[in-house]
């Protein structure tokens, strides 16, 4: 196979070997992998039906909520439309509560035009950016014969580099450049298009280069940067008397692992969560 041609010159990571020592905590949690617990508020149960329209139409049965909650029951179990009024009536039965459930049809024609929730970003406060890019082909006129004969030059191309706020999912900057440009190098015209304060950055190993950690010291000088090093990557030469976050990083990594490192990120992560 292509991808294993070049298999003996990679960084391998040893696989972890977790050996588990608290069997009843543990068949305890698969157990409640299972369970599923579902509850209504006394609110959701008063919204389940649609308020009196006073305009000239038709009169919905279901309220926005009542709609929003079946569309989510289906995405979450990944159900068709029979399947999910089915779900829906079986959960109404066994809590007992006395409503209609609202047919496929229903929830057909109010899915086009129901307004879900928005994801964009609250406020102008610091952000987290997620940094990244992505192939992006063009199509024409001819597309239908090459899928139907084959075509024996290249495709053309172009590449969209992205940012996107970490909490909302919202892209924050976006540029298309074509194929052959770098990731690094089109960071900073990304963080340029971004107004407010950059709390952190985060990309892949691509970004991975001075040019990268350059440009966000220029805009950003107090955010940190989240790239992991290549495995051949060394320390700079002014590491020793001026070390930048890529030498902090790459010295970190030299003396913990890159294992060991991984697993003390996760932990902050998660006391800062917890402390949230």
């Amino acid at each position: 196979m292509p991808f294993k041609h070049h298999a003996e010159h990679r960084h391998h990571f040893p696989k972890p070997r977790y050996r588990v020592t608290n069997w009843p905590a543990y068949n305890a949690a698969l157990r409640r992998r299972g369970s599923l617990t579902v509850w209504s508020t006394d609110e959701a149960i008063a919204a389940w039906r649609a308020e009196p329209r006073t305009t000239p139409g038709g009169q919905p049965h279901y309220s926005a909520l009542a709609i929003m909650a079946a569309l989510a029951m289906r995405t979450v179990f990944g159900l068709a439309l029979r399947q999910t009024e089915g779900l829906i009536g079986s959960v109404i039965d066994r809590l007992r509560l006395a409503l209609a459930v609202p047919d496929y049809s229903t929830l057909s024609h109010r899915s086009k035009t129901l307004d879900g929730p928005s994801r964009r970003r609250l406020g102008t406060g610091p952000l987290h950016l997620l940094v990244d890019s992505t192939g992006l082909k063009l199509g024409g006129a001819g597309e239908w014969l090459v899928e139907k004969h084959g075509t024996s030059r290249r495709r053309s191309w172009r590449k969209p580099h992205i940012g996107i706020d970490a909490e909302s999912g919202e892209i924050v900057a976006i540029e298309l450049t074509r194929k052959e440009i770098d990731d690094g190098l089109r960071t900073g015209s990304l963080l340029d298009q971004i107004t407010d304060p950059v709390a952190s950055i985060t990309a892949d190993g691509a970004y991975d280069q001075d040019r990268m950690y350059k440009a966000v010291a220029e805009r950003h000088p107090d955010a940190p940067v989240i790239v992991p090093p290549r495995s051949t990557a060394v320390p700079g030469a002014s590491a020793a008397t001026a070390p930048t976050q890529r030498d902090r990083h790459i010295q970190e990594i030299i003396g913990r692992g890159r294992m060991g490192v991984a697993a003390q990120g996760s932990a902050r992560v998660s006391a800062g969560n917890g402390s949230g």
